[in-house]
């Protein structure tokens, strides 16, 4: 087993000379198509752009060795930098970076309680909600560089997005993203033009990051203050990237380890918080692109974290020369290819409930700009639905034997607390049977609801003096009112 483990670990790394390949090309269009969405996102939360890409440097780097989810691109954005921003306004950077290490250990911790399962409670209408508010979110956020701009920018755009869907007609060999970010570059700076560069987006590190310790007292006043912020890092972030990683596997069709993406993205905020940066997450956008152009492996995952390194300092002002808008046209592709356009076509096929579930999921999180918010709502809706459609399928039937002088209640269904009520309103408790006989053969008690709805019914028909008896309890639901109900009278 261990020795499967570290072949598929070898394999997530290098398959193929052509695999790498494509991995190094996919790292590099990840990593400027990261930069202007963390410089945007630091200034959200307040701070200087060089915390966000110091972190996500460091997020990428980590994430590459100890995550569970190749391929996956991360770094300090989305819900987080919200989260963080009033923390920052309120107590300023020292603060931000204890709640970032703090947020780091508190993700270690649910990884290795394995609470990724939570997952499986996020329905596909709610991943396909997701996918397409964050589409949406994407171009949104590159509207603003296409306001109060002059013609040369949206001809830049055009031309960008001209070369990014008609280059791979001429050659695969590298990805049309960075040919576009080349050949635009080329062109802004042989025919000067009033266009917004990266320079222009703020100002980008000039030296390496290094080790920083938090400059706050440690004390349990200060615990009090990061932990709460730090929790709904920790939660926000998990959510996000855990998300990130269904729709890589979707893309993909593999499967990846979450329970180690959350460890491994533990690790990378400690590390981050340690080296001066905020908390990060996985970056759905960042992350489609890449995977869309070719990235699949770890190799991609740790390029774009090196090459931002790179692009930070060593080529920081060839860097700040890239036309925004050979920015904007990667995004506004990466956009197009996320939305999942078949599911407005799914809208009129499948269940009304799971349509309304996606609708409801984009709505909010557009409307919030809080991915979070908008997940949280449709597994709620999810939840509710799935629960009353459980609930009507629960019947309780009920039959009179003149002969013995009993009413036979046959129950079928799950019973649990969303249905105990039901459940309970289908007994006549003013029979004027001598004996009642319920019989559970074809349903299952799932909870101390059921079991409590259970024993009301059997204790309020005794106290009118009629003769009970319950049968067919399965196993489970057996032991359930053995621990529950021990005095419950059952037969069979």
């Amino acid at each position: 087993m261990q020795t499967t483990s570290l072949a598929r670990y070898r394999a997530e790394w290098f398959d193929s000379a052509a695999g790498a390949r494509r991995d190094i090309l996919a790292g590099m269009v990840g990593t400027f198509a990261l930069i202007p969405e963390v410089i945007a996102f630091s200034f959200v939360a307040g701070i200087d752009p060089e915390v966000g890409l110091f972190a996500s440097f460091m997020i990428g780097i980590v994430l590459a060795f100890a995550g569970g989810r190749p391929a996956m691109i991360s770094g300090a954005a989305g819900s987080v930098a919200l989260v963080a921003a009033a923390l920052v306004h309120s107590h300023g950077l020292q603060y931000l970076l204890a709640a970032t290490l703090l947020a780091g250990l508190l993700q270690i911790v649910f990884g290795l309680m394995k609470l990724d399962i939570l997952m499986r409670f996020v329905s596909r209408s709610v991943r396909t909600g997701f996918v397409n508010a964050l589409a949406i979110l994407i171009f949104s956020a590159q509207v603003p560089q296409m306001l109060n701009v002059t013609w040369h920018t949206y001809a830049m755009i055009a031309g960008g997005l001209a070369i990014i869907y008609l280059a791979p007609w001429v050659t695969k060999a590298v990805p049309s993203p960075l040919i576009c970010i080349v050949v635009l570059t080329g062109i802004s700076l042989a025919y000067p033009m009033p266009i917004h560069t990266v320079a222009d987006l703020g100002r980008l590190p000039s030296s390496l990051p290094s080790f920083t310790w938090p400059g706050v007292p440690m004390s349990w006043d200060t615990l009090r203050i990061v932990f709460p912020y730090a929790l709904a890092m920790a939660a926000v972030g998990l959510l996000e990237s855990m998300m990130t990683a269904s729709v890589v596997d979707d893309l993909t069709e593999t499967t990846s380890n979450k329970a180690r993406e959350c460890t491994g993205l533990g690790l990378a905020n400690v590390a981050a918080g340690l080296f001066g940066g905020i908390a990060g997450c996985g970056m759905i956008g960042q992350t489609v692109g890449n995977v869309r152009y070719g990235g699949r492996g770890r190799l991609s995952t740790l390029v774009a974290g090196v090459f931002l390194l790179l692009v930070m300092v060593p080529l920081r002002p060839w860097v700040a020369q890239v036309p925004v808008a050979a920015l904007v046209a990667i995004m506004v592709m990466v956009s197009i290819s996320t939305f999942s356009w078949g599911s407005i076509r799914d809208l009129a096929r499948h269940p009304k409930v799971s349509g309304f579930v996606m609708l409801a999921t984009v709505i909010v999180t557009v409307a919030t700009h809080d991915l979070s918010a908008g997940v949280a709502v449709g597994v709620l809706l999810s939840g509710v639905f799935f629960a009353s459609k459980v609930t009507r399928m629960m019947k309780v039937t009920d039959t009179y034997d003149e002969a013995t002088d009993t009413r036979t209640y046959t129950i079928s269904g799950q019973v649990f607390f969303a249905s105990a009520d039901i459940f309970a309103d289908q007994f006549d408790l003013r029979d004027t049977a001598g004996k009642v006989r319920i019989d559970l053969t074809q349903s299952h008690l799932w909870d101390i609801t059921a079991v409590g709805a259970l024993e009301d019914v059997v204790t309020r028909l005794r106290h009118h003096g009629i003769a009970v008896d319950v049968v067919g309890l399965n196993q489970a639901s057996a032991i359930l009112v053995d621990r529950l109900s021990p005095t419950l009278a059952r037969a069979g």
